[in-house]
């Protein structure tokens, strides 16, 4: 299996979780440069949600100002 694990030449995010026994981890990299990682699966939780919302495609996001 290819690394996964997003890096600045191929940014985006990773999230992994083995088994339901063990703790959620997660890695993110955003072409602006931002970079998280987290452990836990409400910060995980947290950091896709932030990735999502901030990150990513979200650059790409236009919205229309009043």
């Amino acid at each position: 299996m290819a690394d996964l694990t997003p890096t600045p030449d191929r940014p985006g995010l990773h999230v992994s979780k083995p088994s339901p026994n063990t703790p959620a981890t997660g890695s993110a990299v955003c072409h602006c440069g931002a970079s998280a990682t987290a452990t836990g699966d409400s910060q995980v939780k947290a950091l896709v949600e932030g990735y999502t919302a901030n990150h990513g495609a979200a650059h790409g996001r236009t919205e229309a100002r009043r």
